[in-house]
């Protein structure tokens, strides 16, 4: 019989292909069937164009099946309610902190608009509230670049799903 725990446990250890997190502290879990030995694993993309999503279910497929008695794995991508940043767990967003990327609800991010020189980010280096974003475009659709004047680092904020 296929465990629920073992199942959970394979997903922690689905990373991110982009970020140092597992898609179970991203909060993408949404859902897992178990039907005797196959299983239906749902998740929530983080952006819905992320070039991302064929290789986080290429390693979700590759988890499951290899857990004891799985002869097979679905994935499927559920849109409502859709991914928002306030999903990513407390030790995630200490990873994604100690990484150098904010998100809204953590380092002082809370605030659902940004002002452009602003001081609304704290930095994840030093702290700083001295911060201002550089670019509104990250190396992800998902992420945009801030400047601290403080430490003088750059560093990644994870936008917040706007509607």
């Amino acid at each position: 019989m296929v465990s629920r725990a073992h199942i959970d446990a394979a997903l922690a250890d689905v990373p991110d292909p982009e970020l140092p997190v597992s898609i179970v502290e991203l909060g993408m879990v949404c859902g897992v069937d178990i039907n005797g030995d196959d299983v239906d694993v749902k998740l929530v993309p983080t952006y819905t164009g992320c070039p991302a999503l064929p290789m986080i279910e290429r390693d979700v497929r590759a988890k499951i099946t290899a857990v004891q008695g799985v002869e097979s794995c679905t994935v499927s991508w559920c849109y409502e309610p859709a991914w928002n940043p306030d999903r990513i767990t407390e030790p995630g967003r200490e990873k994604l902190r100690a990484h150098g990327v904010t998100t809204t609800g953590c380092c002082g991010g809370g605030q659902s608009t940004v002002e452009l020189t602003t001081s609304a980010l704290a930095c994840p280096y030093c702290g700083s509230s001295d911060t201002r974003l550089d670019s509104a475009f990250g190396p992800t659709r998902c992420r945009s670049i801030y400047f601290c004047d403080g430490c003088r680092n750059q560093f990644e904020h994870i936008k917040p799903v706007t509607s």
